[in-house]
């Protein structure tokens, strides 16, 4: 009883926080507006395009899991890994990272392998997706410095606040004392479950990082993992196509509300809702999109990749137990043949 509550309450937190990012970003909004746009104003070809690679990018990305799989000896069907990936997304609308542990439980169940040894898989997984992620970071902050710092210049009252928050003597003040409490009570937090938590993620991290080295076919595995973040980035950018103020964009502009977009579906939130609306929008901002056309872009890109989420996911759930029972029930009909 005490999970089940524990689940609903992480369910509403982390709901609420979502909630509350997107509420307060639109709650300036013209709702007609938006209304206006969304009807008449939005080249719905661009969405269908977009959602096509989406697609292909959770094709590539069953068959990488498929690479990593291999090293602990077995080889599962392409349909129920894919099924269990596409599981995985809709799980994790209803609570951030349980979709890694119900993918795992699914291949699990049906191909009949460790769920343990495919969490391993899952984690090295996570560990190839945050370096790419980082390194598109690292691209985006030195290719597009200069138009963020002429971003601040013109905009006084985000340098302002900026300047007001890294200049507060709350902040400064704390920042003395978090650091006085750790140099006094540090042997006693080594001991912490948080602190415990975070050398186990970085344990989990390590045996990942090795498993990788173990993979075959490392040339596949590259070439996938490449392959998986492009086609995320240009599902993005196609949307731009859509819209009349993001459609002379250029590519570099795709790629910062890529990667600002992206780091907002990692946030704590239910599918990156609200976050994700957020961190496109202000990546936007910087090209000069005004705010409410960053929002409907931000909605139309968010809401149709979760549309289709929802939809292949529940098709997933419901097909799932009669492919492994048809194919369960043939080798018995041979028999009797």
């Amino acid at each position: 009883m005490k999970k089940i509550a524990l689940k609903i309450l992480k369910f509403l937190a982390f709901f609420g926080l979502g909630a509350t990012i997107f509420w307060y970003y639109y709650k300036d909004l013209n709702f007609e507006t938006i209304k206006s746009v969304l009807k008449n104003d939005v080249n719905y070809f661009w969405v269908v395009v977009s959602l096509v690679i989406g697609l292909l990018s959770h094709i590539s990305r069953t068959l990488r899991w498929g690479l990593m799989i291999e090293p602990i000896g077995h080889k599962p069907r392409f349909i129920n890994s894919f099924l269990a990936v596409m599981v995985g997304y809709l799980m994790n609308l209803a609570l951030p990272r349980m979709g890694e542990i119900s993918r795992c439980g699914v291949l699990s169940k049906y191909e009949k392998i460790s769920f343990t040894k495919l969490v391993g898989t899952v984690v090295a997984e996570r560990l190839v997706d945050m370096i790419s992620l980082l390194i598109l970071l690292g691209v985006v902050f030195f290719s597009q410095f200069g138009k963020m710092v002429r971003f601040i210049k013109q905009n006084p009252e985000i340098q302002e606040k900026l300047s007001t928050t890294l200049t507060s003597p709350y902040l400064i003040v704390g920042v003395i004392i978090l650091f006085i409490l750790f140099l006094v009570f540090r042997k006693a937090f080594k001991n912490t479950a948080f602190f415990k938590k975070i050398i186990g993620i970085l344990k989990n991290f390590k045996e990942g990082f090795i498993s990788i080295r173990s993979i075959e076919r490392k040339a596949w595995f590259y070439f996938h993992s490449i392959f998986i973040w492009g086609m995320y980035y240009i599902m993005l950018y196609v949307i731009f196509f859509a819209f009349d103020f993001t459609r002379d964009l250029n590519p570099v502009a795709g790629l910062t509300t890529f990667v600002m977009a992206s780091f907002g579906m990692v946030a704590p939130v239910q599918g990156g809702f609200g976050a994700y609306h957020f961190m496109a929008s202000e990546a936007l901002a910087l090209y000069g999109v005004a705010k409410i056309n960053g929002g409907i872009f931000a909605l139309v890109a968010h809401e149709s990749m979760t549309a289709m989420i929802i939809l292949i996911g529940i098709i997933s759930m419901l097909i799932l137990p009669f492919i492994n029972q048809r194919n369960d029930v043939l080798p018995e009909e041979k028999i009797e043949s």
